[in-house]
């Protein structure tokens, strides 16, 4: 990053913590995929920055009000945003730094997420888009979340994978499913709860004193077993960590058919951006869908 960069980052920044602010000793964080990260030295401390190219403004913000948001529920550390724009032409977001890397109660970890959950909404989706990894999330809100799951989740990806050339067996087998959702969904009626969105194992971690940080969010409002169906996807949550959760809240009978519905999603999401095996994985979990209604 320029000079440049960085002196009209430290100006949005003192801007936005109202005081004088100078920054120094910018080093490169590694992780991500999707951004370049960097831990700045400061004299108020250190500070997280992410970097992307101009058109990554609108994901920053989005990120920024999705961290906003989860701050509401007061019952998980969530990094605070502190200031985005642009610098040089460059896209960035500053956000709180925390020192992670320690270790802590995954029964903590779910109770807090059980609080996060407990925050709902009239609707579900949320007021603004944003994105899933690289790949726009709408969120337009609905009444029903049927309609949203369909619309806004499954039937977008779908159209995607279309485009990026998926072949007419997947988006067949697809419209399928969404003609079925009805019948998978059937005597469902979950609140509109505070989703973080992304909840995979990267995604979650503990601060030295044992707190458990959530970050980089993909936050709507939904079915919150939407949430719990990814941390399932990849791995890295333990058995304690499920316990806790069906212990302060029970989920509802059908869950493991919904979980694979849910992280459908997912998986097309990671064929769009990935391509791959995902594409066999996604047509294996439609195919199962679909023989539950049969």
């Amino acid at each position: 990053m320029s000079r440049l960069f960085w002196h009209e980052v430290e100006q949005a920044l003192a801007a936005s913590l109202g005081g004088s602010l100078h920054l120094s000793a910018p080093g490169s964080v590694g992780g991500g995929c999707i951004n370049q990260a960097f831990r700045v030295e400061s004299s108020q401390g250190p500070f997280f920055v992410k970097v992307n190219s101009a058109d990554g403004l609108e994901m920053f913000q989005a990120e920024a009000e999705g961290l906003e948001e989860l701050q509401q529920a007061e019952s998980l550390r969530i990094p605070a945003p502190l200031a985005w724009g642009l610098a040089d032409g460059q896209a960035f977001l500053v956000l709180e730094y925390l020192e992670l890397g320690g270790s802590g109660s995954p029964a903590v970890l779910a109770e807090g997420l059980v609080a996060q959950h407990r925050i709902t909404a009239n609707r579900f989706g949320w007021y603004r888009d944003n994105t899933i990894g690289a790949t726009p999330q709408p969120n337009r809100q609905e009444d029903e979340w049927l309609v949203f799951w369909r619309e806004r989740r499954l039937k977008f990806q779908l159209e995607l994978a279309l485009e990026r050339g998926a072949g007419s067996r997947l988006v067949d087998r697809g419209e399928r499913l969404l003609e079925a959702l009805p019948a998978l969904l059937s005597g469902h009626r979950p609140e509109a709860s505070l989703l973080h969105g992304d909840l995979w194992g990267g995604n979650y971690a503990y601060t030295r004193a044992g707190e458990p940080v959530l970050f980089d969010p993909a936050v709507y409002y939904g079915d919150r077993e939407a949430d719990l169906a990814m941390t399932e996807l990849f791995g890295g949550f333990s058995p304690e960590f499920y316990a806790a959760y069906r212990h302060a809240w029970p989920l509802d009978a059908g869950y493991p058919l919904r979980r694979k519905l849910y992280n459908l999603y997912h998986v097309l999401n990671h064929y769009n951006l990935f391509g791959g095996g995902y594409l066999s994985q996604a047509r294996g979990m439609i195919d199962a869908l679909l023989a539950e209604v049969a």
